[in-house]
C-alpha cells in the first residue's frame, strides 16, 4: 500500500511539474548552462547504504554522486561541472520538479538501466531518456 501511495504521489508531483512546464522552455528556465549524457546503471539505482532508490531524481542524483564523489562510472557517462558540487547535487530534486521529465521517462529511470540526457538551467533540469 505504501508503494502505491508513493507512486501516486510521484505521479501527482510529476503532473504538477508538467503543468508548470507549459511556459515556453528556454524563456521560463533561463539560459542553458550545460548538457550531459549518462547511463543509469545498476549502481545508480542504490544509495550509498545499499537501499534501492524509488524516485527518478534520487537515481539521477546518485548517478552524479557516483560519478563525481565515488568514481563509479558507466562507460559513456559524460562529466558535468554543475553537479560536481555537493550543494548542487542537493538541489537536484527541486531542479527536476522545476523542470521537465516525461512520466514514461520517469518510470523507465526507476525501473530500467537507461541512457539519459540532462539539460541544466539555473533553477531547473530537463531530463529525457534516449
Amino acid at each position: 500500500m505504501k508503494r502505491v501511495l508513493r507512486q501516486l504521489t510521484a505521479a501527482a508531483v510529476l503532473a504538477a511539474g508538467l503543468a508548470g512546464a507549459s511556459l515556453s522552455g528556454a524563456q521560463a528556465q533561463g539560459p542553458l548552462l550545460e548538457t550531459y549524457v549518462a547511463f543509469l546503471g545498476t549502481a545508480d539505482h542504490y544509495n550509498s547504504r545499499g537501499a534501492r532508490l524509488s524516485e527518478p531524481w534520487q537515481i539521477i542524483r546518485q548517478d552524479r554522486a557516483n560519478f563525481h564523489k565515488f568514481g563509479i562510472r558507466d562507460q559513456g557517462d559524460e562529466s558535468d561541472r554543475f553537479f560536481s558540487s555537493v550543494a548542487n547535487r542537493g538541489r537536484m530534486e527541486r531542479m527536476i520538479l522545476n523542470g521537465y521529465i516525461d512520466p514514461n521517462a520517469a518510470w523507465r529511470i526507476v525501473n530500467d538501466n537507461v541512457w539519459i540526457r540532462v539539460d541544466v538551467y539555473e533553477n531547473s533540469v530537463n531530463v529525457t531518456v534516449n
